[in-house]
Order: structure tokens, then C-alpha cells, then sequence
């Protein structure tokens, strides 16, 4: 490829006001309007006591907030994105990126779990009218995690010193998936850079199985996590809701004692990552196993505590064997282990490898932090909070336009599909009492934002 005129021969001019860089916002803005985001908030939310009007119209502003992420915006600044060319002919209500900014930054902890509240239910809506979710598969993953995402500046609210040894603000996402579908947020939380990653897990936890269940999802729930959330109140939380468990548990003395006394011809060889397999032994040669034992955890708790379930355990030879104390060396110097405490029914060749796509979570962190949760960009704490919950809908959002258009885009990185769908060029042209966006020739992935916009209600050309 190089250039086909000179440069003394093309100029450049800003000066097209039918131009439009981001035509696939229009189905976008539809869906989320059809699946009624902005009554909620508009019902739920309310700010008060701010300059700018910020405690009115907080629809329209939610709305501006929510729409300029999908387009890519990653601070307040940049929500300034649905401004350009002739955006304002075909959206009403566009705020100025000042407004929204005075409108988070009114929000307490009390209207934060208001936004909560509204888009729980959007959300609800979004996987009823899409199928975002199948309630036909027989089994439904909901996995819990969180992430310390590095600011910088001390006068950032909240924001400390944590495990991780950066300056931060820790944020813990929920999300809920099938084999057939990829991850969909269903709860969010902000807490202060040196919070626990566990701490708030079940609470947060319980409000995620409600949502979960609001959807119409009747299947067979198994919650994954990791050791941060091995606790008794995550697991009564998950009792409660009627969920199953498949939760990592960190190698201490009690969970040693309980491997000690699995026998040796109880160790099952798995296919493992990188594994080969040799026709002539007819096994996969990886080094992994796979066993089982009964176990009864919290068992330094009250009674009411004491919960007994299987301990999956996998094991895969160090490289490099360490000493460990005499009568272990076999067992902990060859060997490392990684646990699993889990109640679900399935066999134990499924059990596990069921647990280690829990890692999937780790897609939702990428797809969030290359797009709206590029930054945490006030220093009110209550008003990153409430970044967090609209770029998690923005998540969602995104992502439910991308299963309307094909199956590819229903798995595809959200970031895939803002380049595909989203940020379109167009050129707008009106007459007959109508307006047609003008699109570029041979765009690679015409059917499929075809199939977002005629899902939306919307119509194309004759």
C-alpha cells in the first residue's frame, strides 16, 4: 500500500457538518432505549444538591455516559465524542461532557446503589429481548472476581496502596456465562485500593444470583472463584440461593493433611496445557492428575458453618523439585497442588476442568480496561463508582449488539465489535421526510451490522 496523489495535492478541512464517524451508536442507542434503560434511572436516580442541574434529567445524562463509551470514550472528556458532525441531528439530549462530569460527581453511596438498582433491571430486559443469555442450557457460571486498577495522583479518593503494591482503586465485577455464550456483567462494586479482595464477596454475591434469576434463568447455578473467596459467607450465600460451589482453596495445613490421604491409585492422568499424546502408551503425557476426597471446611467456625463437600485436587510435577520436611518430599517437593472445594454433580473429570475456565473472567477485566474503565477518571470516589456500574452497561450493551449481528460478534471482544459495528463512517443525506445514512462500500462486515440495525427496527434502503 502508498499513497496515490502527492502531498502538495490533498488537503484536509473540518468542515463537514452530514458527516458522522460512529453510525452504529443509532441501533445501539434503539437497543438500549427498547429495553428501557433510561426509565429506571430516570425513576431511581437522583442527585441532588449540585451545580449544572445535575440532579435532573439524569436519564438523558446516563444516556450520554453509556452511549459514549460504547463509541470508545474512556473519560469524561471524551464523552465530548457524540458532538462531532451531524450526531446531534440524530440524537436529542446530548449533554456537554461538563454536565455528566457535575452529574457523577453529585452521586453519594446511596445513589451509586440506586444505579445499581436501574441497571440490574436493564440488564434483566437486555438478556430477555436479545437471548443474550440461553435458558435453555443446562447449566449456568457465575464467576466473581476483582482487579486492582492502578490510578495515579494521591488526591484520588480511596485510592491506597494494595496487594498488588501499586497506587489503586479495587473493583470487584460478577458476571454470568453458559458454554454457549460469553460473559455478561451482572454487579459491580468499587471499593478502596487496600480492600481484601474478598471483602463485600458476599453481599455482592447475593445481589448477582437475584439478578441472575430475575433474567428467567432456571438452570443449575455453580459459582467459581478463587481462593480469596473461600469463605463461610460466601458459601452460605451461595447455599442460600440454592447455587452450587467451585471455589479454589490455598494449600494450608488442614487441606495437606486431607491430601496426605488420598491413595495413590485414586490419581486420575488429565489432558493438561501443552499435553502430548503417545499412541504408543495411548496416554496423554502432560504430568497432571486428578483426585477427589471428602472434606469439611470451616471447621474452626461454629457448627452451623461446618460445610462438607468434595475436595478436587490437581496436581502437576515442579520442575524443579524442592525440600520440604522428611515424609513429604514425594508427595509436596514433586508435586504442586491447586484445590478445589465444589458440590456440583458432575464427575470429576468434569469438575475440574470446569473450574479452570473461571479464567474467562480475566477477558472481562481486558474488554473493560480497553474501553470505558481505561481510567477511573474523577477524584470522587462515589463518582468512579458510578463510572464502574455504567461501563459495565456499556459491557453489556456492547456486547448484546454484537449477538444480534452474528455469531462471531456474540463472542467477539467488545473491542472487535466497536471497530466492526460501531465505528462506522457515514454520510448523512435527507429528503422524502426521511434520512438515510450513506455507509462505505464493500465494509467487511456489511451483513452483520445489516442483521444489528433490522433487529433494532430499524430499515434499509430500497
Amino acid at each position: 500500500m502508498k499513497s496515490s496523489h502527492s502531498p502538495a495535492t490533498v488537503f484536509a478541512a473540518f468542515d463537514e457538518p452530514n458527516l458522522i464517524a460512529h453510525a452504529g451508536l443509532i441501533p445501539a442507542v434503539r437497543l438500549a432505549e427498547r429495553c428501557d434503560l433510561p426509565r429506571p434511572v430516570a425513576e431511581k436516580v437522583k442527585p441532588t444538591g449540585a451545580t449544572n442541574g445535575a440532579g435532573t434529567a439524569a436519564d438523558a445524562k446516563a444516556m450520554s455516559i453509556v452511549a459514549g463509551m460504547v463509541a470508545g470514550a474512556d473519560s469524561i472528556d471524551d464523552l465530548d465524542v457524540l458532538r462531532h458532525g451531524g450526531l446531534p441531528r440524530l440524537f436529542g439530549g446530548v449533554r456537554a461532557p461538563s454536565t455528566p462530569g457535575s452529574f457523577l460527581r453529585a452521586f453519594t453511596w446511596g445513589h451509586v446503589r440506586q444505579l445499581h438498582s436501574a441497571t440490574r433491571a436493564f440488564t434483566c430486559n437486555l438478556a430477555a429481548h436479545t437471548g443474550l443469555v440461553p435458558k435453555t442450557d443446562e447449566v449456568v457460571f457465575v464467576d466473581i472476581d476483582s482487579k486492582v486498577k492502578q490510578v495515579y495522583g494521591p488526591a484520588k479518593q480511596g485510592a491506597s496502596f494494595g496487594y498488588t503494591k501499586v497506587r489503586g482503586l479495587h473493583f470487584q465485577i460478577v458476571t454470568v456465562k453458559t458454554s454457549t455464550c460469553a460473559p455478561v456483567i451482572v454487579a459491580t462494586r468499587l471499593r478502596e485500593g487496600s480492600a481484601g479482595s474478598g471483602k463485600g464477596a458476599a453481599s455482592l454475591l447475593r445481589e448477582a444470583l437475584a439478578t441472575v434469576r430475575a433474567m428467567g434463568i432456571t438452570a443449575q447455578i455453580i459459582v467459581r472463584a478463587d481462593s480469596a473467596y473461600f469463605s463461610h459467607k460466601v458459601v452460605g450465600a451461595c447455599r442460600t440461593a440454592g447455587a452450587r460451589l467451585s471455589l479454589a482453596v490455598a494449600v494450608k495445613k488442614m487441606v495437606r493433611e486431607a491430601i496426605v490421604n488420598i491413595a495413590e491409585d485414586a490419581w486420575t492422568p488429565i489432558k493438561y496445557t501443552d499435553a502430548v499424546w503417545d499412541d504408543e502408551e495411548e496416554r496423554w503425557v502432560c504430568d497432571a492428575e486428578i483426585a477427589e476426597i471428602s472434606f469439611t471446611a470451616f471447621t474452626s467456625k461454629k457448627k452451623q458453618f461446618h460445610t462438607t463437600a468434595r475436595l478436587i485436587v490437581r496436581r502437576v510435577k515442579r520442575l524443579n523439585p524442592k525440600s520440604v520436611p522428611e515424609g513429604q518430599a514425594e508427595l509436596f517437593g514433586v508435586w504442586r497442588h491447586h484445590v478445589i472445594f465444589a458440590d456440583s454433580r458432575f464427575t470429576l473429570v468434569q469438575a475440574e476442568p470446569m473450574h479452570r475456565e473461571h479464567a474467562v473472567v480475566e477477558q472481562v477485566f481486558a474488554d473493560l480496561e480497553d474501553s470505558a474503565l481505561g481510567h477511573l477518571p474523577s477524584g470522587k470516589f462515589t463518582a468512579n463508582a458510578a463510572w464502574l456500574t455504567l461501563a459495565a452497561t456499556a459491557c453489556n450493551l456492547t456486547r448484546a449488539a454484537g449477538h444480534l449481528a452474528s455469531t462471531f460478534h456474540a463472542r467477539a471482544r467488545t473491542g472487535t465489535i466497536r471497530r466492526h459495528l460501531i465505528n462506522i463512517p457515514a454520510r448523512i443525506a435527507t429528503g422524502a421526510r426521511r434520512v438515510t445514512l450513506h455507509l462505505p462500500q464493500r465494509w467487511r462486515w456489511e451483513a452483520d451490522f445489516t442483521d444489528l440495525w433490522t433487529a433494532t427496527g430499524q430499515r434499509m434502503t430500497d
